[in-house]
C-alpha cells in the first residue's frame, strides 16, 4: 500500500465573498492574526505526513508562490537588524515541504481542479485539502485520522462533520453505514442538496484522501451543478466501482470562506494565543459593556 505524501490544495478561486479585499490578494491570504489562512491548511498536511504540496492556482494567485519561497532580501534585512527569531520563522515557511504549482487555466470546479493536478500525482494516493477549511486538532490532525483510516481499509475516505439540517444545502452530503465509531461506509453522496432532499446531515468539509482511480471517475462525469466538474459527482461515480470511507473529523473547525466564519477564526485564535489573548478578553468585554449601555 502506497504511504500518502502528497496533497493537492485547490487555491484557484477567485474569492468573490471577500471583494475587495481579494482583488488584488488571494483569499488563502488573508491572515488569522499574523498567519495568513493557507498556512495553517499546509502545517496541518505537513503534520499528517506529507511532504509534497501541489497547489493547483489561477494567474491571480502569484501571493501564494512567493509566501512559500525563499525571500532573500528580507531575510537579510532581518539579520543586518538583528532579528534572528524573525529570520528563522520566514525560512521555516520555505522549508515546511516541496512545493509544486500548476496553473488551472479555467475554474471549472473543484472535480476539474483535483483533474488539472494529475501529472504532479501519478498512479499514487494523494490528499487534499481545501484552502478555507480549518480544522484544529494539535494532538491529532484532521488529515492524519483520514489517512489512518486509508492505511486499514486501502480506500478512499471523505472527512465530515455533522451540520444542521437547514444548512445541508451548503455542503456536499454524504449518506452511509456505520462499520466503527465515525466511519461509515459510504452510500451515497449528493451536492449541495436542498434540506427536504438531504439523505442526511453528513457534511464533508474539505478533506479527503482519494484513491488515483479518481481521476477515471473525474472524467467519466458529467459537469453538474453550477455547470461545474462536482468533485462529489465523481465520488458516486467511483462508488460505483469501489468501496469509499467516511470519517466524522475530531477537532475545532472554522469555514474561513465566508465572512462570519473568517471573523469567528480571528477572534478564537486570538483567544487562544499568549501574546494575543489577554487584549482579546479585555476588548470583548469592554465592547459587551458597551452595547449593553
Amino acid at each position: 500500500m502506497y504511504k500518502i505524501r502528497k496533497a493537492v490544495i485547490p487555491v484557484a478561486g477567485f474569492g468573490t465573498r471577500f471583494l475587495p479585499a481579494t482583488k488584488a490578494t488571494p483569499k488563502e491570504m488573508m491572515p488569522i492574526v499574523d498567519k495568513p489562512i493557507i498556512q495553517y491548511i499546509v502545517e496541518e498536511a505537513v503534520a499528517s505526513g506529507i511532504d509534497t504540496i501541489i497547489f493547483v492556482t489561477g494567474r491571480h494567485k502569484r501571493a501564494i508562490e512567493d509566501h512559500f519561497d525563499y525571500a532573500p532580501d528580507l531575510e537579510e534585512a532581518l539579520e543586518r537588524a538583528g532579528k534572528d527569531e524573525l529570520v528563522n520563522l520566514v525560512r521555516e515557511v520555505s522549508n515546511l515541504a516541496n512545493f509544486i504549482y500548476i496553473r488551472q487555466k479555467e475554474q471549472l470546479g473543484l472535480g476539474h481542479a483535483i483533474l488539472t493536478a494529475e501529472p504532479a500525482i501519478g498512479n499514487e494516493p494523494f490528499a487534499v485539502l481545501l484552502g478555507d477549511e480549518l480544522i484544529i486538532n494539535n494532538e491529532y490532525p484532521g488529515l492524519r485520522q483520514l489517512i489512518d483510516v486509508y492505511k486499514k481499509f486501502g480506500k478512499s475516505v471523505i472527512g465530515t462533520t455533522e451540520v444542521p439540517k437547514e444548512e445541508t444545502y451548503k455542503y456536499g452530503i454524504v449518506e452511509g453505514t456505520f462499520i466503527e465509531d465515525n466511519i461509515r461506509l459510504v452510500n451515497y453522496l449528493v451536492e449541495k442538496p436542498e434540506p427536504e432532499e438531504a439523505p442526511s446531515t453528513s457534511a464533508i468539509i474539505g478533506r479527503y484522501v482519494l484513491t488515483p482511480n479518481i481521476f477515471g471517475a473525474l472524467r467519466r462525469t458529467p459537469f453538474g451543478k453550477g455547470g461545474e466538474l462536482q468533485l462529489t459527482d465523481a465520488l458516486m461515480t467511483l462508488r460505483k466501482e469501489e468501496v469509499i470511507y467516511s470519517k466524522d473529523i475530531e477537532g475545532l473547525r472554522h469555514d474561513t470562506g465566508n465572512k462570519m466564519g473568517y471573523i469567528k477564526a480571528i477572534i478564537d485564535f486570538a483567544l487562544e494565543r499568549e501574546d494575543t489573548k489577554d487584549f482579546v478578553k479585555k476588548l470583548i468585554f469592554q465592547k459587551a459593556k458597551e452595547l449593553e449601555g
